[in-house]
């Protein structure tokens, strides 16, 4: 690390441990797996894979939770559009066993839960919906998230989160 990373508390990346990092995407913080790193930046988690590092972004972390030796996730997808809200599963789960967590713990939880703006669940028939208002970082403004409960009619709500989403400012 040279004498100008460490004036400037750069955070070296650890080899082959993520992709092309944008203009904006600075480093935060690394910590060390039994395989590979995880690297938290300003827009995501690099985390390992088999095709090679890939970025878990802030906005589509649901849940990260650090029980003192691993760090869970839990990971959403993107399944449609309702206008402009946007439509969402729980895909992945994760366990990463931290070697020396660090401050990564922490920073994640801050990332994720900073990104959150407001939460509102509507109860529907069968079940309802989580309607999440986030940021998303290195863009401005807010997002609708929507993430419909088990057992409720996707339709329905990606009619009335497509409705909510008209009413939000832009």
């Amino acid at each position: 690390m040279s004498l100008l990373d460490r004036l400037l508390h750069r955070v070296p990346v650890p080899e082959g441990s993520v992709g092309t990092l944008e203009a904006q995407e600075e480093v935060l913080v690394a910590a060390p797996l039994r395989e590979g790193h995880l690297v938290a930046t300003r827009l995501g988690l690099w985390v390992p894979g088999d095709a090679g590092p890939r970025r878990l972004d802030w906005h589509l972390v649901s849940k990260a939770t650090w029980d003192g030796a691993a760090l869970e996730l839990v990971v959403a997808e993107v399944t449609g559009q309702a206008g402009r809200a946007v439509l969402l599963a729980d895909a992945e789960r994760h366990s990463y066993a931290l070697e020396r967590p660090g401050k990564l713990p922490q920073v994640v939880q801050q990332r994720v839960t900073s990104s959150i703006r407001s939460t509102h669940h509507k109860a529907l028939p069968g079940g309802g919906a989580w309607f999440v208002q986030r940021a998303v970082p290195g863009r401005d403004g807010v997002v609708l998230q929507v993430r419909v409960d088990r057992g409720t009619d996707a339709e329905v709500v990606a009619d009335i989160a497509a409705s909510v989403a008209e009413q939000l400012p832009r």
